[in-house]
């Protein structure tokens, strides 16, 4: 099998993975109101996924969710969102309604207005987060609402817009009717006008609709953003008037409009009665917008609304032009969104969770806080050294942080005379121990005890010399362990079984259908369909996903047995040391640790597994039913050495491979892949945007730099 083809297979499979990630994390998010991703991680993947379409253009789909803004909110599977056996009028944006690039760096927004022309202006505004809704105004009077929808079309939910006292229903008029009743002509207003803004819930009003929602047994919001998605788009008025929406003003669209800039359109706007924050700030230079970004990061906490970011527009209305748009954003905008926000808050209790590897993970409920938009009662508080080395007990007031990550973590507790005490083991304390740096910390956690058997079944923990982790060595009898590897094994960087979800697997289990990995390939369409939520048709797809596992690559199958250490890389330089499960099952430990980046306790982890008889026999079942257990002769094939010993970093992106596809060639050829520079580095394989801090670092060593040309041209050779 040819090198490339094999990646452009795998990475094809990523791309159509990855699609179907996104649409359904647009769906929980716009639809559902129930968020499965971070902000963060949902623009990475999606970054990923433009990335792989710009690789393979004959994959293009017109319903990828890189061709829209966001989710149709108007149309659920194929349908029209329909409520009380109803559904919103869909209209077609008079100007698309685009999205605005997301940075998470103050470099990168130093990167953004270094592009822009000299002493341009830059307009600073608090990102609410809410929902985008655009308001068309005809002859002074509000005539449609359109939410985004997905950029080219939106629903029309003017009824449910005129319940928010902060939008004006008529502009321009002195009042709204003469003294006969009749409407006054709208004064200083165009024929028609287009105002954008932001709809949100409250602090406030949410955390009273949730009280409300958790008295009557409902499912709670996950943020204001999700709460006024979801009111907006309810059919009874009076109950969408009750909750309290808000709406804050932020760009004006239109012909023949007054003003130049984009900060007196406000201004205009603010007159005509729209609600404009008072945060709203032109400044001039990085400087500037970098104190004003630094002043909110602080004082947002004060606000009554949820914000998660700064939007910078560029002042001028020429210049905006000028710069245009790209296919999703304008390039004369852009969003910065905050770092990680901390909270103090209560730990109540301290529970414990069991892994599919046994790993006992201590789990903190906390008293309900309000973080990153979401309401947080539970942290992970990782192993039993963790809560030692931070001193903490149940009744403590700890500091919890939610970033980029969905779960949230205890990054510190309050301790009394102090702000806090973050996660640092060799900070000054009060009853000195040593340190392995020379400092000295306190005498930790002398109160806390961490349980001595599993919480599930019951078994004696252990815990392994070096360590930090206590396990559950049950494997075989612990229903979490079972049940996680099986959630492992079907994985979509394993086996890759469509239907195959922790909810299925836990119901297939319960029924005594599943006990390990090899019943999987034992499962029968009758099992299958009987089972309450299932049927025929999952039956099907779920049978046809395993039959398809069968080709699944050896390192991949590998990957999937679950050995503890060994993840997806690892997997894959074993299966090349050892091309079939019959010569690994026979490898020494000297072998094992021969194999770069395997230690030894990797290696003794693989030769614990072989030599677990109830391994064997779910190996042989596994074998039996078909399942690839060698690489294939093309996989097999010699490699070039025209890379050996060299330690190449790959920064950037590319136009004619991947960045992976890059990593892969580099393997192929004999060299090694690193993720930073240093002296050792042979050179840097750089594309579009690679890091300034890497550029910076290989010009301060005399590091080379290839372009994606120079290396296509080594490796042809």
């Amino acid at each position: 099998m040819d090198l490339f083809s094999n990646i452009d297979n795998i990475e094809r499979e990523e791309l159509l993975a990855l699609r179907k990630e996104l649409a359904e994390a647009n769906y929980k998010y716009y639809v559902e109101n129930a968020p499965t991703l971070s902000d963060y991680e949902f623009d990475q993947k999606l970054k990923r996924l433009e990335q792989l379409e710009k690789i393979y253009p004959d994959m293009y789909d017109a319903n990828s969710p890189t061709q829209k803004v966001g989710s149709d909110l108007g149309k659920v599977k194929g349908e029209r969102l329909k409520v009380k056996g109803k559904g919103f009028e869909q209209v077609a944006h008079k100007y698309p309604m685009l999205s605005l690039s997301n940075s998470y760096s103050r470099e990168e927004i130093a990167d953004w207005i270094s592009k822009l022309p000299a002493d341009v202006e830059i307009v600073c505004e608090l990102k609410f987060d809410g929902l985008s809704i655009s308001l068309w105004y005809e002859n002074g009077e509000l005539t449609k609402a359109l939410t985004r929808g997905d950029g080219v079309k939106g629903d029309n939910v003017v009824e449910n817009i005129k319940t928010i006292a902060a939008i004006p229903q008529h502009i321009g008029a002195v009042s709204d009717r003469g003294i006969l009743g009749e409407r006054r002509e709208a004064r200083g207003v165009p024929t028609f006008v287009e105002l954008r803004g932001e709809v949100l819930l409250p602090w406030a009003a949410f955390e009273r609709l949730n009280k409300e929602r958790e008295e009557q047994e409902e499912a709670l919001f996950a943020n204001p953003r999700n709460a006024a998605s979801g009111t907006l788009k309810l059919q009874d008025s009076q109950e969408v008037a009750r909750r309290g929406l808000d709406c804050y003003l932020y760009y004006m669209l239109g012909e023949n409009l007054p003003a130049n800039t984009h900060y007196e359109r406000l201004e205009i706007a603010k007159q005509w009665g729209f609600n404009i924050s008072d945060a709203v700030k032109v400044c001039h230079g990085l400087d500037e917008v970098m104190e004003y970004i630094a002043y909110w990061d602080v004082e947002r906490k004060n606000l009554p609304v949820a914000t998660d970011g700064i939007v910078l527009k560029v002042n001028d209305l020429a210049t905006q032009e000028e710069l245009g748009y790209t296919a999703k954003s304008p390039r004369w905008a852009i969003a910065y969104k905050f770092p990680a926000e901390k909270q103090l808050t209560r730990l109540n209790t301290i529970t414990y969770q069991v892994g599919r590897t046994g790993v006992v993970t201590p789990v903190a409920n906390l008293d309900a806080v309000q973080l990153s938009g979401t309401i947080v009662q539970r942290a992970t508080l990782h192993n039993e050294d963790f809560i030692r080395q931070l001193d903490i007990q149940e009744g403590d007031m700890v500091w919890v942080e939610k970033g980029g990550e969905i779960i949230p973590k205890i990054v510190g507790k309050e301790i009394a005379g102090a702000t806090d005490r973050a996660l640092e083991p060799c900070r000054s304390a009060q009853a000195p121990v040593d340190c392995p740096t020379g400092l000295k910390i306190a005498e930790l956690g002398t109160g806390y005890k961490f349980p001595t058997h599993c919480p599930e079944c019951g078994a004696k923990l252990v815990r392994v010399e070096g360590e930090a982790a206590w396990r559950c060595p049950n494997e075989g009898g612990c229903p979490p362990q079972i049940k996680g590897k099986m959630e492992h094994f079907v994985s979509r960087k394993a086996m890759n079984i469509d239907g195959l979800g922790s909810e299925t697997i836990d119901l297939l289990y319960s029924q005594g259908l599943l006990k390990n990995i090899a019943d999987i390939y034992a499962l029968t369409q009758d099992d299958i369909a009987k089972q309450e939520r299932l049927g025929e048709k999952s039956a099907q797809n779920m049978l046809a996903g395993i039959e398809t596992s069968k080709q699944v690559p050896w390192a991949r199958v590998l990957f999937a047995l679950g050995i503890r250490m060994v993840g997806e890389t690892t997997a894959k330089k074993i299966a090349k040391r050892f091309p079939s499960i019959d010569q690994l099952q026979w490898a020494k430990e000297e072998q094992l640790t021969s194999i770069e980046d395997v230690g030894e306790q990797i290696a003794k982890n693989v030769i614990a597994y072989f030599n677990d008889l109830g391994n064997l026999e779910i190996i042989n079942r596994l074998r039996e039913a078909g399942v690839q257990m060698e690489s294939t002769e093309e996989e097999q094939a010699p490699q070039s050495n025209l890379l050996e010993g060299k330690s190449i970093v790959v920064s950037g992106v590319f136009a004619k491979h991947s960045r992976d596809e890059y990593k892969a060639m580099i393997e192929a050829h004999g060299g090694k892949n690193v993720g930073s520079v240093s002296k050792k580095t042979s050179f840097i394989l750089a594309g579009e945007n690679m890091g300034p801090e890497k550029r910076k670092k290989a010009e301060s060593l005399g590091v080379e730099i290839l372009t994606e040309e120079e290396f296509l041209e080594i490796v042809k050779n």
